[in-house]
């Protein structure tokens, strides 16, 4: 007889069903959400289980690499298709998820998702807090714009570095007393967001595939980093081209009889990926400089469709491309430059 368990975790309580191969629920408890007391707990049933399935939250990867590490078949379960299953459920409880979770392990109806490396997860925590840290410091910086366009100051377009000396120049006594906290607050997260950027630059640098990434046009250190924290495993594509889909670069589709709509990109892939690669598009179409056949390829669309359209198809392209760079270890092939008018 085989067993299934499904695992529904809270931050303090995970709800554990154990169902036979004929759906017969034969224990439900409950543990802390530890890996050594979920895998505690397991071994108490004294039942051969041949699938442990976690539905993916903040707390999966760690718990999954604790059961794992003690021989455990521990799965982890696409987010929509668990929610599909518990939608089935009369009552929202955590015993009926975990009964849910259990009958998806039973019928096989999953897709498993990839759990990233520890490293890459720590990478990607990294980034998360830099970006963090911009987008802050954007919403302070805007703060005060408006502020200061209550006495019809108009600050311009300074560099970061520079913003706080030029409000401090233009800016009258009555409306630097409110503006004077949010310049000290500023100030520090610059300092600190210095100090992040740095730690990622000195990643990069020791870290081959994020140099080899670098060669093409327009990927700097943080998109570099970013598509390695993300991909983690080259290995796990069958396809190259599946890329652009995992991080939601090609357009959603919806077809029903007659109807047939193509719509905008899915966007259901990892955000801060998907935005550093949008970012390396643009520098790629518009601040680059070397001709390249990406460039060109992207230049043509821009003029057909727009420079909006051609940034997210390059950006695509882009990820294909990264992608079997790190796989086959090459480096980025700019093309063949066409050739001029007087060798024509």
């Amino acid at each position: 007889m085989k067993y299934f368990a499904g695992l529904d975790v809270s931050l303090e309580e995970t709800a554990i069903c154990v169902v036979d191969e004929s759906s017969r629920i034969v224990k439900e408890t409950r543990a802390p959400s530890e890996p050594q007391a979920l895998s505690d707990a397991l071994r108490k049933l004294d039942l051969p289980l041949e699938r442990i399935g976690l539905e993916a939250c903040s707390l999966t990867a760690w718990l999954h690499d604790g059961l794992c590490a003690e021989g455990l078949p521990a799965i982890c379960i696409e987010t929509r298709q668990a929610n599909a299953a518990m939608k089935t459920m009369p009552n929202k409880t955590d015993r009926n998820d975990a009964r849910a979770l259990a009958q998806i392990m039973r019928t096989g109806w999953y897709r498993q998702v990839h759990v990233k490396s520890r490293q890459c997860r720590l990478w990607r925590a990294l980034l998360v807090a830099r970006r963090t840290v911009l987008n802050e410091m954007r919403s302070i910086e805007n703060v005060v714009r408006a502020i200061l366009r209550e006495a019809g100051v108009k600050l311009g377009t300074p560099s970061r570095t520079a913003f706080a000396d030029r409000v401090r120049e233009l800016a009258g006594a009555e409306a630097m007393v409110m503006v004077e906290p949010l310049l000290s607050i500023l100030g520090s997260m610059l300092k600190e967001f210095a100090r992040l950027t740095k730690q990622v630059l000195d990643i990069v640098r020791k870290e081959e595939v994020c140099r080899r990434l670098m060669s093409a046009p327009g990927v700097g250190p943080i998109t570099a980093l970013t598509f390695r924290a993300t991909i983690d495993r080259p290995e796990r594509f069958g396809s190259s081209r599946a890329v652009g889909a995992h991080l939601g670069l090609t357009p959603a589709r919806y077809q029903s009889g007659e109807t047939d709509i193509q719509g905008k990109v899915s966007r259901c892939g990892d955000e801060l990926a998907r935005t550093a690669l949008y970012e390396a598009a643009h520098s790629l179409l518009v601040r680059s400089k070397k001709w390249s056949s990406l460039r060109a390829w992207g230049m043509n669309i821009a003029k057909r469709r727009g420079m909006a359209r051609a940034r997210v198809a390059v950006a695509r392209k882009l990820a294909v491309i990264l992608h079997r760079m790190w796989a086959d270890a090459t480096e980025f092939r700019f093309g063949k430059e066409a050739a001029g008018p007087a060798s024509a």
